[in-house]
């Protein structure tokens, strides 16, 4: 094979960034050999020489976005052997980034605008998808891009998204577009909990209490065909913050592990995700997803559902407040709940009994 073409990332993922060549043009590689690291959905990957051979040629630089079968390196004396595809063309020194799909404007609605504002707009460098219309029937005037052009005068230069904020931005598209996302919040009661108390952990596990209980809710969604599956085993994706955004790696089988194995899993998973060295095999396959944003800060949201999984539970900022007991008023402790759900596979019922019993678990002193 002379020319060696970016591979199949799996998970469906198209494209990736260079960060870095591990090689240059003339070096000798072996098989297996590391030719360069890439950054792909919130992981770096590197990716090894399929063959032995001298580098003829590199085709790209660290930074460019490559789209999987664009060609990477080419070898000396190599009878060329094409079993890829490329996609697009990538002159020699040429960015081998792709030009990304156009996105309809405001939540899909079809950009209308007259060829001479259009026009406009080309000499102003105003993307129209952001241009907020004012003419009848949501037409968009010269005005509304001169308006436009006046703001982003002001700003900052564009800035394009890069490796796991690009990603992210690919992903978030993906569930608004498809899923049919509802919220539902409620408190849970954790007076019963010993000092020190692993709160991921007591979280995880009553996760996998309400998995037992609506096992509807632990299942990928299958959007063409209609069909959903359950699945029996829990891959819990845990949404960790870090400087460099969100990352969301799983936790597999978490029904069958002992809160020391599931701590010392989660220690592990943080400080892979902070080296940036998590397999990418870590970041794929969750069955749901569990968000303990109130390590950070805020009471309830409404997290985002990625497909193909159905469901994920946030859990807010354990607190102190006033509550009701026993025909007295006491100091109770309290962790806020925000469960957001696929409401085209999940009934409002199934997402209700699943919180219930969160809440229920997490009652016990266990």
């Amino acid at each position: 094979m002379k020319t060696f073409r970016l591979p199949d990332l799996g998970e469906g993922l198209q494209e990736a960034e260079l960060v870095e060549w591990r090689v240059k043009t003339g070096d000798e590689v072996a098989v297996d050999q590391p030719l360069l690291a890439v950054e792909t959905a919130k992981a770096v990957v590197e990716i090894p020489s399929p063959q032995s051979g001298r580098i003829e040629r590199m085709f790209a630089n660290a930074g460019d976005v490559i789209r999987v079968g664009a060609p990477l390196v080419t070898f000396e004396g190599q009878k060329e052997d094409d079993a890829g595809t490329v996609v697009g063309a990538v002159e020699t020194g040429a960015s081998v980034m792709q030009e990304a799909p156009v996105a309809a404007g405001r939540a899909g609605a079809a950009v209308r605008a007259t060829p001479a504002v259009r026009a406009l707009a080309r000499k102003l460098n105003v993307d129209l998808s952001i241009v907020t219309p004012s003419g009848a029937d949501s037409v968009i005037t010269a005005e509304d891009v001169q308006r436009v052009a006046r703001v982003l005068s002001e700003a900052e230069p564009a800035e394009p998204l890069r490796g796991f904020r690009r990603a992210m931005a690919q992903n978030m598209a993906l569930a608004q577009a498809e899923v049919a996302a509802a919220t539902i919040v409620d408190d849970a009661s954790v007076d019963a909990w010993a000092a020190g108390t692993d709160i991921t952990i007591r979280l995880i596990r009553a996760l996998v209490t309400a998995c037992q209980a609506e096992p509807v809710l632990n299942c990928w969604f299958e959007s063409a065909s209609l069909s959903r599956r359950v699945l029996s085993k829990i891959d819990l994706g845990i949404a960790v913050d870090t400087p460099d955004g969100l990352f969301v790696p799983v936790l597999r089988d978490v029904a069958k592990r002992s809160a020391e194995d599931l701590r010392a899993g989660l220690d592990r998973m943080r400080a892979d995700v902070a080296a940036r060295r998590i397999p990418p095999e870590e970041m794929r396959g969750a069955t749901i997803t569990l968000s303990n944003f109130g390590t950070i800060a805020g009471r309830y949201a409404a997290p985002v559902v990625l497909p193909p999984t159905v469901a994920i539970l946030g859990a807010g900022r354990l607190r102190e407040e006033p509550v009701a007991k026993e025909g007295a008023v006491k100091i109770g402790r309290i962790i806020p709940l925000s469960l957001t759900f696929d409401h085209r596979v999940v009934s409002g019922g199934e997402a209700g009994r699943f919180l219930g019993a969160v809440i229920g678990d997490l009652a016990l002193p266990r």
